[in-house]
Protein backbone atom coordinates (compact mmCIF):
# COMPACT_ATOMS: atom_id res chain seq x y z
CA UNK A 1 0.00 0.00 0.00
CA UNK A 2 1.00 3.18 -1.21
CA UNK A 3 1.02 6.53 0.25
CA UNK A 4 1.23 9.79 -1.97
CA UNK A 5 1.97 13.56 -0.57
CA UNK A 6 1.88 17.27 -2.17
CA UNK A 7 3.73 19.80 0.00
CA UNK A 8 3.22 23.60 -1.95
CA UNK A 9 2.88 21.87 -5.34
CA UNK A 10 3.00 25.00 -7.78
CA UNK A 11 2.56 24.43 -11.73
CA UNK A 12 3.25 27.32 -14.12
CA UNK A 13 3.11 27.38 -17.97
CA UNK A 14 5.41 30.75 -19.80
CA UNK A 15 4.32 32.82 -16.27
CA UNK A 16 0.62 31.28 -15.96
CA UNK A 17 -0.38 29.51 -13.04
CA UNK A 18 -1.82 26.31 -13.26
CA UNK A 19 -1.75 25.36 -10.08
CA UNK A 20 -0.96 27.48 -6.70
CA UNK A 21 0.47 26.11 -4.01
CA UNK A 22 -1.50 22.48 -3.41
CA UNK A 23 -0.92 20.57 -0.23
CA UNK A 24 -2.52 17.31 0.21
CA UNK A 25 -1.99 13.46 1.39
CA UNK A 26 -3.58 11.00 -0.31
CA UNK A 27 -3.65 7.74 2.45
CA UNK A 28 -2.70 4.32 0.88
CA UNK A 29 -5.72 2.67 -0.46
CA UNK A 30 -7.41 6.16 -0.49
CA UNK A 31 -9.55 7.64 -3.63
CA UNK A 32 -9.29 11.36 -4.02
CA UNK A 33 -10.93 12.81 -7.00
CA UNK A 34 -10.37 16.56 -8.03
CA UNK A 35 -13.19 18.47 -9.19
CA UNK A 36 -13.62 22.15 -10.54
CA UNK A 37 -14.09 23.72 -13.89
CA UNK A 38 -12.07 23.66 -17.25
CA UNK A 39 -9.09 25.33 -16.59
CA UNK A 40 -9.25 24.88 -12.54
CA UNK A 41 -5.31 22.60 -12.63
CA UNK A 42 -7.01 19.11 -12.42
CA UNK A 43 -5.03 17.82 -15.55
CA UNK A 44 -1.85 19.86 -14.77
CA UNK A 45 -1.61 17.94 -11.10
CA UNK A 46 -2.13 14.81 -12.49
CA UNK A 47 0.60 15.42 -14.91
CA UNK A 48 2.61 16.40 -12.40
CA UNK A 49 2.24 13.12 -10.66
CA UNK A 50 2.82 11.40 -13.82
CA UNK A 51 6.18 13.26 -14.51
CA UNK A 52 5.29 15.01 -17.68
CA UNK A 53 4.80 18.46 -16.08
CA UNK A 54 6.98 20.23 -14.36
CA UNK A 55 6.09 21.66 -10.72
CA UNK A 56 7.82 23.26 -7.98
CA UNK A 57 7.63 22.00 -4.19
CA UNK A 58 7.54 17.98 -3.74
CA UNK A 59 5.59 14.88 -4.79
CA UNK A 60 6.37 12.46 -2.11
CA UNK A 61 5.65 8.71 -2.56
CA UNK A 62 5.71 6.94 0.72
CA UNK A 63 7.56 10.06 1.86
CA UNK A 64 10.19 10.06 -1.20
CA UNK A 65 10.21 12.73 -3.92
CA UNK A 66 9.24 11.29 -7.20
CA UNK A 67 11.81 13.29 -8.72
CA UNK A 68 14.66 10.97 -6.77
CA UNK A 69 12.91 8.05 -8.91
CA UNK A 70 14.50 6.73 -12.06
CA UNK A 71 12.14 6.80 -14.97
CA UNK A 72 11.54 3.02 -14.61
CA UNK A 73 10.92 2.58 -10.95
CA UNK A 74 7.83 5.79 -11.60
CA UNK A 75 6.68 3.95 -13.54
CA UNK A 76 6.62 0.75 -11.83
CA UNK A 77 5.09 3.21 -8.81
CA UNK A 78 2.43 5.16 -10.81
CA UNK A 79 0.09 4.07 -13.49
CA UNK A 80 -1.75 7.28 -16.02
CA UNK A 81 -4.88 7.44 -18.15
CA UNK A 82 -4.75 11.03 -19.61
CA UNK A 83 -7.06 13.21 -20.99
CA UNK A 84 -6.62 13.07 -24.80
CA UNK A 85 -4.97 9.74 -24.79
CA UNK A 86 -2.79 8.69 -28.30
CA UNK A 87 -2.84 4.95 -29.15
CA UNK A 88 -0.10 4.26 -31.58
CA UNK A 89 -1.05 2.77 -35.01
CA UNK A 90 0.07 -0.53 -36.24
CA UNK A 91 -1.08 -2.92 -33.02
CA UNK A 92 -4.11 -4.70 -31.81
CA UNK A 93 -5.91 -4.16 -28.38
CA UNK A 94 -3.99 -6.92 -26.89
CA UNK A 95 -0.79 -5.77 -27.71
CA UNK A 96 -1.64 -1.89 -27.10
CA UNK A 97 -2.73 -3.73 -23.30
CA UNK A 98 0.69 -5.13 -22.58
CA UNK A 99 2.19 -2.17 -22.95
CA UNK A 100 1.27 -1.80 -19.18
CA UNK A 101 3.96 -4.33 -18.54
CA UNK A 102 6.69 -3.05 -20.34
CA UNK A 103 7.74 -1.43 -16.75
CA UNK A 104 8.38 -5.11 -15.21
CA UNK A 105 10.47 -6.79 -18.31
CA UNK A 106 13.71 -6.90 -17.99
CA UNK A 107 16.10 -4.93 -20.72
CA UNK A 108 16.40 -7.59 -23.32
CA UNK A 109 13.96 -10.03 -22.09
CA UNK A 110 10.50 -11.07 -23.16
CA UNK A 111 6.42 -10.84 -21.10
CA UNK A 112 6.19 -13.66 -18.68
CA UNK A 113 3.55 -15.89 -18.08
CA UNK A 114 2.14 -13.91 -15.02
CA UNK A 115 2.55 -10.68 -17.86
CA UNK A 116 0.41 -11.97 -19.94
CA UNK A 117 -2.56 -13.77 -17.97
CA UNK A 118 -2.68 -10.45 -16.30
CA UNK A 119 -3.35 -8.71 -19.61
CA UNK A 120 -5.99 -11.61 -20.48
CA UNK A 121 -7.55 -11.07 -17.00
CA UNK A 122 -7.96 -7.29 -17.23
CA UNK A 123 -9.35 -7.99 -21.10
CA UNK A 124 -11.88 -10.21 -20.02
CA UNK A 125 -13.09 -7.99 -17.23
CA UNK A 126 -13.49 -4.74 -18.98
CA UNK A 127 -15.37 -6.51 -21.70
CA UNK A 128 -12.69 -5.99 -24.01
CA UNK A 129 -12.24 -9.45 -26.03
CA UNK A 130 -13.68 -8.36 -29.41
CA UNK A 131 -11.27 -5.65 -29.60
CA UNK A 132 -8.03 -7.88 -28.13
CA UNK A 133 -7.33 -8.76 -32.03
CA UNK A 134 -8.25 -5.61 -33.83
CA UNK A 135 -6.25 -3.02 -34.90
CA UNK A 136 -6.80 -0.14 -32.42
CA UNK A 137 -6.37 2.47 -35.33
CA UNK A 138 -10.18 0.45 -36.22
CA UNK A 139 -11.70 1.40 -32.81
CA UNK A 140 -13.98 4.00 -31.60
CA UNK A 141 -12.66 6.91 -28.89
CA UNK A 142 -14.84 5.17 -26.45
CA UNK A 143 -13.25 1.94 -26.87
CA UNK A 144 -9.82 3.22 -27.25
CA UNK A 145 -10.53 5.04 -23.89
CA UNK A 146 -11.43 1.45 -22.36
CA UNK A 147 -8.33 0.24 -23.93
CA UNK A 148 -5.67 2.82 -22.46
CA UNK A 149 -7.87 2.08 -18.63
CA UNK A 150 -7.15 -1.43 -19.05
CA UNK A 151 -3.36 -0.74 -20.24
CA UNK A 152 -2.74 1.32 -16.85
CA UNK A 153 -4.62 -1.52 -14.56
CA UNK A 154 -2.36 -4.27 -16.38
CA UNK A 155 0.49 -2.61 -15.39
CA UNK A 156 -0.38 -3.03 -11.05
CA UNK A 157 1.01 -0.32 -9.81
CA UNK A 158 0.10 1.26 -6.53
CA UNK A 159 -0.74 4.38 -7.54
CA UNK A 160 -3.32 5.36 -10.46
CA UNK A 161 -3.88 8.17 -11.79
CA UNK A 162 -7.12 8.97 -14.16
CA UNK A 163 -8.00 12.23 -15.57
CA UNK A 164 -11.35 12.15 -17.01
CA UNK A 165 -11.45 8.81 -17.58
CA UNK A 166 -15.13 7.93 -18.49
CA UNK A 167 -16.05 11.11 -20.39
CA UNK A 168 -15.84 8.91 -23.76
CA UNK A 169 -17.70 5.92 -22.25
CA UNK A 170 -21.68 5.21 -22.47
CA UNK A 171 -23.23 4.56 -18.74
CA UNK A 172 -22.44 0.92 -19.18
CA UNK A 173 -18.95 1.01 -19.76
CA UNK A 174 -18.12 3.97 -17.40
CA UNK A 175 -19.56 1.89 -14.43
CA UNK A 176 -17.85 -1.23 -15.43
CA UNK A 177 -14.32 0.48 -15.20
CA UNK A 178 -14.78 2.41 -11.99
CA UNK A 179 -16.29 -0.54 -10.26
CA UNK A 180 -13.30 -2.07 -11.34
CA UNK A 181 -10.90 0.59 -10.71
CA UNK A 182 -12.98 0.49 -7.06
CA UNK A 183 -12.49 -3.41 -6.49
CA UNK A 184 -9.32 -3.50 -7.18
CA UNK A 185 -8.36 -0.68 -4.95
CA UNK A 186 -10.41 -2.43 -2.02
CA UNK A 187 -8.71 -5.75 -2.66
CA UNK A 188 -5.04 -4.71 -3.28
CA UNK A 189 -4.71 -1.21 -1.50
CA UNK A 190 -4.62 0.93 -4.86
CA UNK A 191 -4.40 4.65 -3.94
CA UNK A 192 -5.96 6.54 -7.11
CA UNK A 193 -6.14 10.22 -8.02
CA UNK A 194 -8.69 10.80 -10.67
CA UNK A 195 -9.99 14.48 -12.42
CA UNK A 196 -13.39 14.07 -13.05
CA UNK A 197 -16.49 16.65 -14.39
CA UNK A 198 -19.18 14.02 -13.80
CA UNK A 199 -19.64 15.00 -10.05
CA UNK A 200 -22.56 12.62 -9.13
CA UNK A 201 -19.61 9.63 -10.27
CA UNK A 202 -17.24 11.61 -8.55
CA UNK A 203 -19.01 11.34 -5.17
CA UNK A 204 -20.20 7.80 -5.36
CA UNK A 205 -16.42 6.29 -5.76
CA UNK A 206 -13.93 8.53 -4.35
CA UNK A 207 -13.48 8.98 -0.41
CA UNK A 208 -12.64 12.48 -0.80
CA UNK A 209 -13.30 15.02 -3.35
CA UNK A 210 -10.91 18.49 -3.22
CA UNK A 211 -12.31 21.58 -5.46
CA UNK A 212 -10.07 23.57 -7.82
CA UNK A 213 -10.63 26.80 -9.08
CA UNK A 214 -8.23 29.20 -10.67
CA UNK A 215 -5.41 26.79 -9.49
CA UNK A 216 -6.55 27.11 -5.93
CA UNK A 217 -7.60 24.26 -3.07
CA UNK A 218 -10.68 26.08 -2.30
CA UNK A 219 -12.98 23.22 -1.02
CA UNK A 220 -11.96 19.68 0.25
CA UNK A 221 -14.01 16.93 1.77
CA UNK A 222 -16.54 14.32 1.79
CA UNK A 223 -19.12 14.13 -0.92
CA UNK A 224 -21.72 15.67 1.04
CA UNK A 225 -19.77 18.59 2.48
CA UNK A 226 -18.17 19.26 -1.01
CA UNK A 227 -21.20 19.16 -3.44
CA UNK A 228 -23.48 21.77 -2.15
CA UNK A 229 -25.55 24.05 -4.45
CA UNK A 230 -23.71 27.18 -3.24
CA UNK A 231 -20.69 25.90 -3.71
CA UNK A 232 -20.94 24.52 -6.81
CA UNK A 233 -22.92 28.22 -8.01
CA UNK A 234 -20.14 30.07 -6.26
CA UNK A 235 -17.10 27.99 -8.34
CA UNK A 236 -18.80 26.54 -11.17
CA UNK A 237 -21.35 29.45 -12.04
CA UNK A 238 -24.05 26.57 -12.29
CA UNK A 239 -27.47 26.52 -10.80
CA UNK A 240 -27.60 22.57 -9.78
CA UNK A 241 -29.77 20.63 -7.01
CA UNK A 242 -28.42 18.31 -4.81
CA UNK A 243 -29.96 15.48 -3.75
CA UNK A 244 -29.37 12.64 -0.87
CA UNK A 245 -30.33 9.77 -1.77
CA UNK A 246 -31.06 6.62 0.99
CA UNK A 247 -28.12 5.31 0.52
CA UNK A 248 -26.07 8.07 1.40
CA UNK A 249 -25.21 8.91 -2.28
CA UNK A 250 -25.20 12.69 -3.73
CA UNK A 251 -26.18 12.95 -6.82
CA UNK A 252 -26.22 16.89 -8.50
CA UNK A 253 -29.03 17.77 -10.79
CA UNK A 254 -28.61 20.65 -12.87
CA UNK A 255 -31.55 22.76 -12.50
CA UNK A 256 -33.25 24.85 -15.34
CA UNK A 257 -32.68 28.74 -15.09
CA UNK A 258 -35.94 29.66 -16.60
CA UNK A 259 -35.49 33.37 -18.36
CA UNK A 260 -31.91 32.20 -19.68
Amino acid sequence: MTSLAFENVRIEYGGRTAVAEFTDTVKPGEWLCIIGPNGAGKSSLLRAIAGVASHKGRILVDGSPLTARSSRRRAQLIAYVPQSPILPGGMTGREYVLLGRNPFVTHFGNETAHDHSMVNDVIERLDLSEFATRDVDTLSGGERQRLVIARAIAQEAPILLLDEPTSALDIGHQQQALELVDKLRREHGLTVVSAMHDLTLAGIYSDRLALMHAGHRVAHGVAEDVLRPETLGEFYGASVRVHREDDGTIVVVPHRVSGL
